[in-house]
């Protein structure tokens, strides 16, 4: 007999979310989540650190808060969900990456025109 539990989390399911890592206290609200809610504690380091976590598995924490069977339409629902809040945190970790890198590309350029006046 085959063990539909919440509990235990499809393999297909499971793997990196951008949403949870980019996203994470959103995500984690709008999934029922609320151990992301953790990158809210004022350490330094700790909320990039717990972002990973998040990340990493986040998948695994939505699929046991989100009352799915383990079903072929269950997981098929929740990976099509979970597919929008990846899209959205990969376009907007590669919008910060680039906004950064144009960022130090300015401040360069800045600096080398601030060293060759003086």
């Amino acid at each position: 007999m085959e063990n539909n539990s919440v509990n235990e989390v499809p393999a297909e399911v499971k793997g990196w979310n951008w949403g949870a890592f980019i996203f994470n206290m959103f995500w984690g609200l709008g999934n029922k989540s609320y151990l992301p809610l953790l990158v809210l504690i004022p350490v330094p380091i700790f909320g990039f650190i717990w972002a990973i976590f998040c990340g990493a598995l986040g998948n695994g924490w939505a699929w046991k808060k989100s009352g799915f069977q383990n079903t072929p339409e269950d997981i098929a629902t929740f990976k099509q969900i979970q597919s929008t809040w990846n899209r959205a945190g990969l376009w907007m970790f590669i919008i910060l990456v680039a906004s950064l890198v144009v960022t130090l590309i300015f401040v360069g350029i800045i600096a080398s025109m601030a060293a060759t006046q003086s």
